[in-house]
């Protein structure tokens, strides 16, 4: 493992306790050893990088910092980390990526080169991929947005005479994803057809997701979900004014067509059961264009094969 690789390990140590802020780790090297290391963890903890400044103490002059996001240049809940990453005297700087938060967005950057210490940006995509909500948050203003979905290898989403399209274990992932997620939507053509709960069960989870419906209601009788019946993109920004930083859509193909359509989807994730269903509702409808689809990758999930891929660089 590179230092690099370990400062990315120590951000995920944050994961679901950094609230509104991004993972951040950081790492400190002196003549290849590591003299300190930080990452962030929730409102009242300092950053990162002062962390591990702070531990490496009087080594860390001279020394590399390695840090996994561009370190801030504004007085928030904390001084700035760019001054304290100055006033530490490091010979050089290792970001992963830059910040795109729009008070951050290269100040950071351009603060430690003023000083004369050397920088690197790796713009690498396991960082960006770390943050890939909160990077759609700060500067759109809208939930990052995963489309999941089970299909079957002729892209149906039914299979006749099957209640489940995938396996136990997708279906155990989906339910981390849920837990994972700020909150969880269909369209009302689902809640008619399935009643869905949309909740994270059988699984470690700090909370639930907000449940959501988009559409014409009215909800069924005894339905615990929220209807959101505005224009979708009015009810994106209001959901993220509200804290929603990620929205896992789980709706049928009218929703996640238009979902498409309106260029709101950021990252696709399918399940796809090793079964021909021959007949049954397609996963999406027509699109007006073909779409491209970046850092596609695959992975075993039980028997059968979940297709990870992104619409927009995270």
């Amino acid at each position: 493992m590179t230092h690099y690789e370990r400062a990315v390990e120590l951000a995920e140590r944050g994961r679901g306790k950094t609230r509104d802020h991004p993972l951040v780790g950081a790492l400190v090297v002196r003549e290849g050893e590591v003299v300190g290391e930080g990452w962030y963890e929730y409102d009242r903890v300092r950053h990162a990088e002062v962390i591990a400044l702070e531990q490496a103490g009087d080594a860390a002059r001279g020394a590399i910092l390695y840090v996994t996001l561009e370190p801030c240049s504004h007085h928030g809940r904390t001084p700035p980390c760019a001054d304290a990453v100055v006033e530490a005297g490091v010979a050089r700087v290792v970001v992963g990526a830059r910040d795109p938060n729009p008070v951050v967005d290269g100040r950071g950057l351009e603060r430690i080169r003023a000083a004369g210490i050397e920088v690197e940006v790796l713009d690498d995509f396991a960082a960006r991929r770390q943050n890939e909500a909160w990077r759609v948050w700060k500067p759109l203003g809208r939930p990052f947005v995963t489309y999941k979905a089970a299909i079957t290898l002729d892209g149906r989403v039914s299979v006749p005479g099957r209640r489940w399209v995938s396996g136990e274990e997708s279906r155990r992932r989906v339910h981390e994803l849920r837990a994972a997620s700020d909150a969880v939507a269909v369209g009302m053509g689902t809640v008619r057809a399935d009643a869905p709960r949309l909740d994270a069960r059988d699984v470690p989870a700090a909370g639930q997701p907000r449940r959501l419906a988009f559409g014409r209601g009215p909800l069924p009788e005894g339905s615990e979900l929220e209807l959101r019946t505005g224009p979708l993109d009015e009810e994106l920004r209001a959901l993220a004014a509200e804290g929603v930083r990620s929205l896992l859509l789980e709706g049928g193909p009218t929703l996640a067509t238009a979902f498409l359509a309106a260029g709101v989807v950021d990252k696709l994730l399918l399940f796809v059961a090793p079964v021909l269903a021959g007949d049954g509702p397609r996963v999406l409808g027509d699109l007006e264009a073909p779409l491209e689809l970046l850092h596609l990758r695959t992975e075993p999930s039980g028997e059968d094969v979940l297709l990870e891929a992104y619409l927009h660089e995270p």
